[in-house]
């Protein structure tokens, strides 16, 4: 029994392994597409690196569930098609014996993602975008780069600024300024052919000086609003600290580790205000965190009927199941805020259908 103990649990953590790699690498490269732009335009590689590190826990979280169900169909498919599992069961080994290895591992993945999920990963995360947005800000050109404008908010307006090219570490050439109102209409406009950027990191400020300006100013809708001059110089501010720190509040329960957010729940319950938005959170984190088992349970009776060899019949149950169950997650966390359809609790609902499916199939399998 040790052997076959031994056997089965090998089979597994080398596909595991894998599994988890190859998903990690591909969920990896799709967050760091804005990431390798900064790069390009001059944040230091180490940062880069940091910042792996930083969102590599939270990646986990989503990557261990996907990678078990993987490793468990591929595994226990290619055992039933070689009659591996058939010639145990004669043997008298039962199905729960077979898979208890697989149950165990599953059990510590998902203990770790609990805690990734509920400790690490949220606070980590957090570290990572405020670690970028610093560096960004820190080195003013990698904020701007010709062709993709930069844009950002001044109370409930939204300025817009595009480059044609930047020179140094400080100069920009051919600068459009734009400035509209919340419903897109434009309000002002300044065209020079080149601009200066200076950088307060200790007050957070970016302080822009544009020369031989052409500006627009609308202050009607009609054409009789509008009003052209030429000026030699432009000069804006644009507060970066403010505009991090607003998006830090608004955000603030996404990168919460778990006793702030029990605490910030308990603190707008005294308040008698709803708390759906932070309990909605909180429920996904430890359902998230839970899933590894439902997606076990649902993929080895899955696995040992389909009976196949072939690799891609496997590979495609387990993307269609992992499809179903995020996409399901995604659904009710948008939910958020309509509290009268209890959100949070609908949450649990692709776990216990998961599991209760994989239960009923794995115990059919196991009276055959």
């Amino acid at each position: 029994m040790r052997c076959l103990n031994w056997y089965v649990t090998k089979s597994f953590l080398v596909t595991f392994g894998m599994a988890i790699l190859v998903l990690t690498f591909a969920m990896t490269g799709a967050n760091l597409i804005k990431v390798l732009d900064y790069v390009s335009r001059g944040i230091p590689l180490h940062v880069f690196c940091k910042y792996v590190l930083f969102i590599l826990p939270r990646l986990l979280t989503f990557t261990v569930p996907w990678a078990v169900m993987v490793a468990a169909v591929l595994v226990f498919s290619r055992m039933s098609a070689d009659s591996e599992i058939t010639a145990m069961r004669a043997c008298g080994v039962s199905i729960i014996q077979i898979l208890s290895p697989v149950l165990l591992i599953t059990f510590l993945m998902t203990a770790l993602c609990l805690y990734l999920q509920v400790e690490v990963g949220p606070q980590l995360l957090w570290k990572s975008r405020s670690m970028m947005s610093m560096e960004a800000a820190q080195r003013p050109m990698a904020l701007f780069e010709p062709g993709n404008p930069f844009s950002y908010k001044e109370g409930k307006n939204n300025i817009v600024i595009a480059i044609d090219d930047r020179v140094g570490d400080n100069e920009l050439k051919g600068v459009l300024f734009c400035k509209t109102d919340p419903d897109g209409n434009l309000l002002q406009e300044v065209s020079a052919t080149k601009g200066i950027i200076k950088a307060d990191t200790d007050a957070m400020v970016l302080y822009f000086t544009l020369y031989d300006c052409m500006l627009t100013d609308r202050t009607g809708d009609s054409k009789e609003g509008v009003s052209r001059a030429y000026s030699e110089t432009f000069e804006f501010v644009f507060p970066y600290g403010k505009e991090a720190n607003a998006q830090k509040i608004s955000e603030k329960p996404k990168y919460m580790p778990l006793n702030e957010l029990l605490g910030e729940i308990r603190r707008t319950k005294l308040e008698n205000k709803d708390t759906t938005i932070l309990e909605v959170q909180l429920n996904k984190r430890i359902a998230f965190a839970l899933s590894p088992i439902a997606f076990l349970l649902l993929g080895l009776p899955l696995a040992i009927r389909t009976s196949r060899r072939e690799t891609s019949v496997g590979l495609f149950i387990c993307v269609a199941l992992a499809s179903v169950y995020f996409f399901t997650v995604v659904l009710f966390e948008s939910l958020d805020e309509f509290s009268w359809l209890y959100p949070q609790y609908l949450l649990w609902l692709p776990n216990i259908i998961f599991q209760m499916l994989g239960a009923i199939l794995t115990y059919r399998i196991s009276q055959r």
